[in-house]
């Protein structure tokens, strides 16, 4: 597939919220005014704490297979690329990184193998959708940084989504997680969140760099942004820190994280963070401290890396039959 200048869409939407004049005319936007060849759609299900082993990915509450089939023919007759991006987060708002059971089974006690089985369902069933709309990348995970170390689950995950989708599969590592994860070389592309301060992207770079050297794949950062707060891109992962809007916080980062990944032709790409389904205002653009990129200063600075960077390619097209 192309070079990777895309946007993460729609994260948090509830049933219904996709299916909407104002989410399509948000994507159309998306592209028009960024430049982006690629969309990364963000389909959330919930467990209801750290140590629950049921997932619910089906409830009234969930976006539906209809919307969801619907947003990705939308973006494709944008000729936009499609990554989906099936996602878990926790009810009672606890980072899904800290999601996290025994590793030797005990009685009583919620396991592995329940929540695996559990979440390989939730994530077969976007397979089955990925392979249906044909769209160029399936990430299996994100940020689950305490199940990274369950090789063997992981193993057997990629081999049955092979079985269900042949485009291209990746998992989306946490910031500074690149070289604890031993199963790379069973995905096709390595991606990571790239929550960087812009004190250090350059040593992040140099590591990161011997992680794609040892298992020679192709690499994209799945999630990249910062908020626009005073501060935000000294700690751009933080999304509770609270500093006072400044929008040059956020274009400061954005410049220094193309700046330095413009030096490293194995960078294959970005899934910034973020674009919203449900635009606020653009006339208070300027008042908002959050991710999004819409109608501020960074918003140029990516329209601008986008066009300059439109025509280059570095993610291998790999397809598998069934």
């Amino acid at each position: 597939m192309d070079f990777i200048n895309g946007i993460t869409f729609g994260f948090m939407n509830r049933c219904g919220e996709w299916d909407t004049a104002e989410s399509y005319e948000s994507l159309r936007l998306l592209k028009s005014r960024t430049g982006a060849n690629t969309v990364i759609l963000a389909v959330v299900a919930e467990q209801d704490t750290p140590w629950s082993t049921t997932i619910h990915y089906q409830d009234d509450w969930n976006l539906t297979d209809d919307e969801v089939i619907k947003m990705i023919r939308y973006a494709q007759s944008l000729d936009l690329q499609v990554i989906l991006k099936p996602m878990v987060n926790v009810s009672d708002g606890t980072w899904r990184a800290h999601i996290n059971f025994f590793d030797h089974a005990a009685p009583v006690e919620p396991t592995w193998e329940a929540w695996f089985t559990s979440y390989n369902a939730y994530i077969l069933h976007y397979a089955d959708i990925a392979e249906q709309t044909n769209i160029e990348m399936l990430v299996i995970g994100c940020e689950l940084v305490n199940s990274d170390r369950r090789e063997n689950e992981w193993r057997e995950l990629v081999a049955q989504v092979r079985e269900h989708y042949k485009g291209l599969i990746t998992y989306n590592c946490d910031k500074f997680q690149e070289d604890a994860v031993t199963w790379w070389d069973a995905v096709d592309v390595i991606s990571s969140s790239g929550y960087y301060s812009v004190k250090i992207w350059e040593k992040e770079l140099d590591r990161i760099e011997q992680v794609i050297k040892k298992f020679d794949k192709p690499f994209f950062f799945c999630e990249v942004g910062c908020a626009s707060r005073s501060g935000s891109e000294f700690l751009p992962n933080d999304w509770r820190f609270d500093g006072e809007t400044n929008l040059a916080s956020q274009t400061n980062f954005y410049q220094t994280m193309f700046a330095a990944c413009d030096k490293r032709a194995w960078v294959g790409g970005f899934g910034l963070w973020d674009w919203k389904a449900h635009l606020y205002p653009i006339e208070i653009a300027a008042n908002d401290n959050d991710y999004a990129i819409y109608g501020k200063p960074a918003e140029e600075i990516v329209s601008l890396w986008f066009t300059n960077n439109s025509n280059s390619t570095s993610l291998k097209e790999v397809r598998y039959d069934k």
